[in-house]
């Protein structure tokens, strides 16, 4: 399997999971999607640990959900992979969907992997 192939593999893994989870409307899901010491960056403040990634979506409407598309994948080491996403969170009480735009690092540890950097740019 060519380098490029296996990094967008392991960085689908990995949101496949998150994105099952925030369908799901299961915070403590997305958040096991995460490294113990994330640095997470949504469309609000800042936090740091897997507890800041419950809160945020907890707060999120039930209904809620994430499609994504893969940009760019960079494999930066052997147990760091660097994602840049589109992603269009849709809502059941109101329309259009959200879109924004994704960055991700993802850490090995343990045996499998986990996001470690999530930073969201709205630009519209």
């Amino acid at each position: 399997m060519n380098t490029m192939t296996n990094t967008e593999t392991i960085l689908r893994g990995v949101l496949d999971r998150w994105k099952a989870a925030v369908d799901a409307h299961e915070p403590h899901g997305v958040a096991a999607a995460f490294t113990e010491d994330a640095v997470f960056q949504g469309l609000h403040p800042y936090s740091v640990g897997r507890q800041g990634v419950v809160d945020y979506y907890a707060s999120q409407p039930v209904g809620m959900s994430a499609a994504y598309r893969v940009l760019e994948s960079r494999r930066l080491s052997d147990d760091l992979v660097l994602g840049y996403l589109a992603v269009d969170f849709s809502f059941t009480d109101r329309r259009p969907a959200l879109h924004v735009n994704l960055g991700v690092v993802l850490e090995r540890s343990e045996g499998d992997w986990y996001i470690a950097h999530y930073q969201v740019s709205r630009l519209d």
